[in-house]
């Protein structure tokens, strides 16, 4: 059998300051494996000007190569920090459109399970995040879970601060 067969894939989604990179570094340590980090926070961060559509075509476009990248590192689960679905929202919620291929890419790329952040850390501001309020929080965090199901992909809901926030990832990804 392939080795890679047997590699979970779990995406790590959310509204933006859950948690999602934090918990992903948390769960590749206790699992010993490697989390693919988020690739579009790193390429707004550096781009020193407001970013438009043909950079969220390259950001979707990148993490799907660098998946593809971390997924022969990995043992038994491979963590990755934001998916293509966020990247399909993010689409929607700025431009009202997204690429013809994306829904395709999503569907070739679906991962075994999502991990759902909840809106219950407190957010913290910085140079990227661009959605503060709790309203627009909620907002997204729904429409992520809409599209999942659409996709009809298990998932679950992660909740609690702390080590309690990375027992219940566990226990939820034990399936």
């Amino acid at each position: 059998m392939n080795k890679f067969k047997r590699i979970k894939r779990i995406i790590l989604t959310g509204a933006e300051s859950t948690g999602k990179s934090t918990l992903a570094k948390q769960l590749s340590k206790h699992y010993n494996t490697v989390y693919m980090p988020e690739y579009a926070r790193t390429y707004i961060e550096y781009l020193n000007r407001a970013y438009n559509y043909d950079d969220v075509v390259h950001i979707a476009q990148m993490q799907i190569q660098f998946e593809q990248a971390f997924l022969p590192k990995a043992n038994k689960y491979l963590f990755i920090d934001t998916g293509l679905i966020i990247t399909k929202v993010w689409f929607q919620e700025v431009f009202q459109k997204y690429p013809d291929w994306l829904d395709d890419a999503i569907i070739k790329y679906l991962p075994d399970f999502y991990l759902i952040c909840d809106i219950d850390l407190p957010w913290k501001e910085d140079t990227v995040r661009e959605n503060g309020s709790l309203e627009k929080r909620k907002y997204l965090m729904n429409k992520y879970i809409e599209e999942i199901k659409k996709y009809k992909v298990k998932y679950g809901i992660v909740r609690g601060q702390g080590d309690l926030r990375l027992k219940n990832a566990m226990n939820l990804i034990n399936f």
